[in-house]
């Protein structure tokens, strides 16, 4: 976003919301007029991204119910949505790109449509492997990974990662997506479906600069805050079990040991060990169980954390992962991830869950 749009998001402003169709290369509609809808965002969740959308029945003389045709703009037979967001600057309307989505139902109903899409993982998700997938002699984590998602989408891998051999014998007999992630855990690495519909493939962290500052202060965005606690999901120790060329079992273990986290271990949340333990025939190494197991340990953090619930203006630059700095609900430029969301496609309030790093 320009920095023009960043100033005019964080007050009232004019909302737009285009769309695109199209059925592999062939653009079916440029301009699907869309009535009402929202986006919800998840990173807990294998396929994080749904989309819903209102369209009139019937606008400009064309018919938006797709009915028995299987090339329709919104019928569910391949069809992607490229969805953006528009500001109005003053002199102009700046898009922002949202994403692809894969149409996975439409619906008609009186004079409207709905339309319901998910994140473009669904493909991969969908997919399971109908005769197990055996990566190669000289196959590495990241030609696993290629093997198992192109050409559905173009992988593409931070240079900063370093890849690795996979063990003979290794495979996997129904799960695609499953395997993706094993993989993913064993490097340590994370995906991210990218607004060019590309799959992202990069270290795991939570760390960078904040792209905004939320703040209840005069001035500020939040609507409202509300605060969360539980000990389900939360762990102050990972085992990362693997097995070394001779067939030993190795293992790596990580423990809690920032003094800042409420599941410090020795801590006030439990003196003992609470271990969340896997295994995966990729950890060939103590060292590779050990970094496997510290990045899982960063993972668990975003679903048993200091989380904060955001009500606030609509802005259409934020995807989960980005950073932010809160000051409110007894925090002072607190850095947070940003683990959940809804942006809504109309004028309404938008909610964030937010992870206090």
């Amino acid at each position: 976003m320009s920095d023009q749009a960043l100033a005019i998001v964080q007050r009232s402003f004019t909302m737009y919301v285009r769309a695109e169709s199209w059925l592999g290369d062939t653009l079916l509609a440029d301009d699907i007029p869309i009535a009402d809808g929202s986006e919800s965002r998840d990173r807990s969740l294998n396929v994080p991204e749904t989309i819903t959308l209102t369209v009139p029945r019937r606008d400009r003389g064309f018919d938006w119910s797709p009915g028995t045709d299987p090339g329709h703009p919104l019928a569910a037979y391949g069809q992607q949505l490229r969805i953006d967001h528009g500001v109005d600057v003053g002199d102009s309307i700046e898009w922002i790109n949202r994403g692809w989505f894969l149409i996975t139902d439409s619906s008609t109903s009186g004079d409207t449509v709905t339309v319901t899409c998910a994140g473009l993982l669904s493909i991969i998700d969908e997919a399971k492997l109908v005769a197990p997938y055996q990566p190669g002699a000289s196959d590495t984590l990241g030609t696993t990974i290629r093997g198992l998602v192109e050409p559905a989408l173009t992988v593409v891998i931070d240079g900063t990662l370093t890849d690795r051999a996979v063990p003979i014998g290794l495979q996997w007999d129904t799960d695609r997506l499953g395997a993706v992630t094993e993989v993913l855990n064993a490097w340590p690495a994370d995906m991210t479906v990218t607004e060019d519909a590309y799959l992202a493939i990069g270290p795991v962290s939570d760390c960078g600069s904040p792209v905004l500052s939320l703040t209840d202060a005069t001035g500020g965005t939040v609507i409202l805050w509300q605060g969360a606690s539980s000990r389900d999901g939360a762990f102050n120790c990972v085992i990362a079990q693997g097995e070394d060329s001779a067939g030993n079992q190795i293992q790596g273990v990580v423990y809690d040991q920032d003094s800042a986290s409420p599941y410090y271990y020795g801590g006030a949340y439990n003196v003992f060990p609470v271990p969340y333990a896997y295994q995966s025939s990729l950890l060939t190494t103590v060292a590779q169980c050990r970094s496997s197991a510290a990045a899982t340990l960063r993972r668990l953090r975003r679903t048993a954390s200091r989380k904060l619930d955001v009500t606030m203006v609509p802005h259409p630059g934020l995807v989960t992962g980005d950073i932010v700095s809160i000051t409110g609900a007894g925090l002072t430029d607190a850095p947070c991830v940003i683990e959940s969301l809804n942006l809504p496609y109309s004028p309404s309030e938008m909610s964030l869950t937010v992870r206090v790093l």
